[in-house]
């Protein structure tokens, strides 16, 4: 296998389970990166378990660990991927260090997973948030779910004139080149204005991911290049998927590669590769999950759960995903089997 260069890695850790950097770094390591990690906390396992124990990394160890790195010459990634740190102190210390590898080698390919919530709900102190848009301009890619997206932009996403112009926002404002929106319900006022061709054909819930490469134009015309495409929403919790999708974004993102056909981006092919895998892998762990015993996959239920901790626990340790039984997807050479980002030519259209 060719050597792709190193990642430098700086996200959460934690003992049992695969979230943060072990979602992350297993599926790197087997598409030929050779990954640096940094844990920005250490738990026992991811916190939808209800009860969790370790320790968060702070500012001072974060900066004590990279200054260390830079002393020792050991401080020299192509690319660098950043998820979940829990609050503000240290994700300035991971802004700086972002800011001093970009000084340093202009053509870095930096990864930002503003990982800050969900459905609706922050899971970080709110003075993460500002700290995250400072961040922006320093990324090469962003990957925020539709509700980080709203964070950031402060633009609710209700409607075609609101998309557009959250993502204005972050391509103009803030000047990152390259966003991919990696889920948003696909609510009618969505399943309306996307193209036929994108357009799930069956029954059920879908989730619509949308990629967007800029070209940095004044006029609204043409800001950006957008593809999109829908995936079915498989029932039930999982965790990590958000960064398992950014890993095997930043893995297949290649801004020098010339023999793309015509009408993809270089992020539209990258985004299909992460979709095509992470899918998989969902899909493969949903597979499992509906095969344990009915003590393992009893719904959700908070009132229950909370006189039966292990109720829970029971359940989330069934949805762990079947990432080490997956190898074979992350290895597997990128053919026709793609599911596509497929292009969205009328985005910037008014109507």
């Amino acid at each position: 296998m060719p050597d792709k260069g190193r990642i430098l890695s700086i996200q959460s850790h934690v003992t049992f389970g695969y979230v943060g950097g072990k979602a992350a770094v297993f599926p790197l390591q087997c598409l030929g990166f050779d990954v640096d990690i940094v844990n920005s906390v250490q738990f026992s396992n991811h916190s939808g378990y209800g009860r969790f124990g370790g320790t968060k990394t702070s500012a001072v160890e974060l900066a004590s660990i990279f200054d260390t790195l830079e002393l020792n010459e050991l401080l020299n990634p192509s690319r660098l991927l950043t998820g979940y740190v829990p609050n503000a102190e240290a994700l300035t210390a991971v802004a700086e260090l972002a800011s001093k590898l970009k000084k340093q080698k202009p053509d870095i390919i930096y990864m930002l997973d503003p990982v800050m919530g969900d459905s609706g709900r922050l899971y970080v102190a709110p003075d993460v948030v500002p700290v995250y848009r400072r961040l922006l301009s320093l990324a090469t890619v962003i990957s925020p779910n539709w509700f980080e997206v709203e964070t950031l932009t402060n633009i609710p996403l209700k409607d075609m004139p609101s998309l557009r112009q959250a993502l204005t926002v972050l391509h103009t404002d803030y000047r990152v080149p390259n966003v991919t929106i990696s889920s948003i319900p696909l609510q009618p006022w969505l399943m309306e204005a996307i193209p036929s061709h994108i357009r799930p054909t069956s029954d059920g819930p879908y989730l619509l991911c949308i990629t967007s490469s800029s070209t940095f134009k004044s006029s609204t015309d043409q800001l950006s290049s957008v593809h999109a495409q829908c995936v079915p929403l498989l029932s039930g919790y999982f965790s990590g998927v958000g960064d398992l999708f950014s890993a095997m974004i930043i893995g297949h993102f290649d801004p020098s590669d010339s023999s793309l056909p015509s009408g993809r981006t270089p992020l539209s092919h990258a985004v299909s590769c992460a979709l095509t895998k992470t899918h998989a892998v969902l899909t493969a762990t949903h597979e499992f999950s509906e095969k344990l015993p009915l003590e393992e996959r009893l719904p959700t239920d908070d009132e229950e759960d909370k006189v039966e901790p292990m109720r829970k626990i029971r359940r989330m340790k069934g949805r762990e995903l079947r990432l080490i039984q997956s190898m074979d997807i992350f290895t597997k050479k990128e053919n026709g089997d793609l599911r596509h980002m497929e292009p969205w030519t009328s985005f910037w259209e008014q109507s």
